[in-house]
């Protein structure tokens, strides 16, 4: 397929991603990678061309002239495949961010290995192979080895060394390559970056694959789509810092959540809410490890903050100030690009319900909970208790005075929740009869005081409001049933105010919910998960199998999905691959999984009855 470019940029589902676990990079199909920051995830990028073609920089390598590409995964990895052909050949490019030799990506270790390893092959008749290495900011290459080092204008600390087998006399130039013609090119940094390294490039690669299946072997799912809810598990963890359990949101900034901006954000942050989600997804599909490590981090980051954040870096710190970067231009000139987020210091209450609610699964799955991590959790409980109807900014994040909203409320019901049942079931010091009457409590006024007779719908706020997808998810968290006759009654408004058509949702609509930002942006994908969730718990399954079917079909050929949809066009739109897209697509699987097992065992009951 020929490639696309728009505006002089290639279309963010164009792109695939690969990661070690530290780091993350984006590789498109004109075999550029266009975004990776280094050494993690939320540092400044080395690469950016993906927002900023002229001066962002990227590590390219593609026939010359590039006719035509196509993407693919090695199975049940994170190693990524680009073939291209040029006008008299084809090649085949393998990227991998490497892994250590014997890493199990289940344990709360670093497992890469600091270094991008491409290895090229070509597969029939001539190609001329342009390669270029082209850091943002320029670099000033020197020979040394077998390569280049190279030293960079903005990240002089780096040392960065490009190892290749192929002869290079510059980072950027153009080789004569025939048929069966095989090289690699490994770009390293780091303390390590020029030792000699005992194992080769083919080696290091097959023990990462390794790595990836042997991970891989703890899945389990029975269900529809069940490819890309595998290949869904690997986005997860590619997302997941594995030194310290914390999951980031996206692997990018500022990818704009309609062209020309400016609802551009820094998603390389761990938000508690998308964290958690995360982790309860995979825990359902087999890969219980990360629930444990999520909740040692995010208890962690706590402590040290004094009360929950919204969202922490890697390491569990806060994130630096958000700014914008007037030295690039945005993708498809969507300024502003942005490092940071604001974000970090609204309050947002369904933070205490979704650390509990973990707390919670994580015990269910034979984790321990001793006195002191129970005095924590307990201290979130009481907190729950005493804001759940203080105003907050919401699980969208609004940039207005804050409103007591209504998901808000509901996670710190869910708190309330899952701290009666841990206290009783652990016989943990606590007032679990008056919590658990709290959470009802909140639920009624849910029913009551959001409830508005002329739209027939709960709204987003306590006392009224816009209709918000957000409702959705309140039978996700068991507190009102998806088939209650007020959540039937808002699943059709939401359908019928925030759909844009093909089942795609918004949000909701600024117009009616003010949010404090101006311009427009695409339909949220996680919320077209939840109405297939609502769907199915209200016993219309057809319906709901039929929207998760169109929903999985606009996942890129990679089974990657971005947070937005531009309703118009089709074309994605945000941070990408974003981990909720993943979670939503995940848990929306194993749903409708759930019910149709339901229906065949009233149906099997039904006919021996007779």
């Amino acid at each position: 397929m020929a490639q696309r470019p728009v505006d002089g940029y290639l279309p963010i589902e164009d792109h695939g991603l690969i990661g070690d676990g530290t780091t993350a990079a984006l590789v498109g199909r004109d075999g550029a990678v266009s975004w990776m920051c280094v050494p993690r995830f939320d540092s400044e990028p080395l690469f950016c061309g993906l927002l900023d073609a002229r001066h962002g920089g990227a590590f390219t390598v593609a026939p010359e002239p590039l006719v035509s590409s196509r993407q693919y995964y090695e199975p049940d990895t994170g190693v990524l495949v680009t073939e291209m052909s040029g006008p008299e050949g084809r090649v085949r490019v393998t990227d991998a961010l490497t892994l250590r030799r014997g890493a199990d990506l289940s344990e709360d270790t670093a497992a890469g290995r600091g270094e991008l390893l491409r290895r090229i092959e070509v597969l029939g008749g001539r190609v001329r192979l342009r390669i270029r290495v082209q850091p943002w900011g320029g670099a000033r290459a020197q020979p040394r080895g077998t390569g280049l080092m190279l030293n960079t204008a903005r990240r002089p600390e780096l040392d960065l060394y490009l190892e290749s087998s192929l002869p290079l006399q510059s980072p950027d130039g153009v080789h004569e390559l025939m048929e069966g013609d095989a090289h690699h090119l490994v770009l390293s940094w780091g303390a390590h970056a020029h030792r000699f390294h005992s194992h080769g490039p083919n080696e290091i690669l097959d023990s990462t694959l390794e790595v990836w299946r042997r991970w891989m072997r703890h899945f389990h799912y029975q269900g529809p789509r069940e490819d890309l809810v595998r290949r869904s598990a690997i986005t997860l963890k590619l997302l997941d810092h594995t030194a310290t359990g914390a999951m980031i949101a996206a692997p990018t900034t500022s990818l704009p959540e309609a062209i020309g901006g400016p609802r551009n954000w820094d998603y390389r942050y761990a938000w508690i809410r998308d964290a958690a989600f995360s982790v309860y997804a995979m825990g359902r599909i087999g890969m219980g490890h990360e629930a444990a490590g999520f909740l040692g981090w995010v208890l962690d980051a706590v402590d040290r903050a004094g009360r929950p954040r919204v969202l922490y870096d890697v390491d569990g710190h806060l994130p630096p100030p958000e700014r914008e970067e007037p030295g690039l231009e945005g993708y498809r000139g969507s300024a502003p690009v942005r490092w940071g987020n604001g974000a970090v210091e609204q309050r947002q209450h369904d933070v205490f319900g979704e650390i509990l609610d973990c707390a919670y699964r994580w015990t269910r799955m034979g984790g321990p909970l001793d006195e002191d991590l129970w005095a924590r959790l307990r201290r979130l409980v009481e907190d729950a208790w005493r804001e759940w109807r203080t105003p907050d900014h919401g699980i969208w994040e609004v940039r207005t005075a804050g409103r007591p909203f209504t998901y808000s409320a509901a996670m710190c019901a869910v708190a309330l929740d899952r701290g009666a049942r841990l206290a009783e079931q652990h016989r943990m010091e606590g007032d679990a009869q008056a919590w658990r009457a709290e959470a009802a409590y909140i639920r009624e006024a849910i029913l009551e005081e959001a409830w508005d007779p002329k739209l027939q719908s709960l709204t987003e706020h306590l006392g009224g409001g816009g209709i918000d997808a957000s409702l959705l998810a309140l039978p996700l968290r068991a507190v009102i049933p998806a088939d209650h006759p007020k959540m039937v009654a808002t699943t059709e408004a939401v359908i019928r105010r925030l759909g844009v058509g093909n089942g795609l949702l918004y949000r909701y609509l600024p117009h009616e919910s003010p949010d404090g930002l101006p311009g427009d942006e695409g339909a949220f994908l996680l919320c077209s998960f939840w109405l297939v969730d609502n769907l199915a718990g209200q016993g219309r399954l057809e319906e709901a199998g039929e929207l998760f079917d169109s929903l999985c079909a606009r996942a890129n050929p990679l089974g990657l999905l971005p947070e937005q949809i531009d309703p118009a066009s089709g074309a994605f739109l945000g941070n990408f691959p974003q981990a909720f897209s993943h979670v939503g697509l995940i848990s929306s699987g194993i749903n409708l999984s759930n019910q149709m097992r339901q229906v065949m065992a009233r149906i099997q009951t039904v006919t021996r009855s007779r």
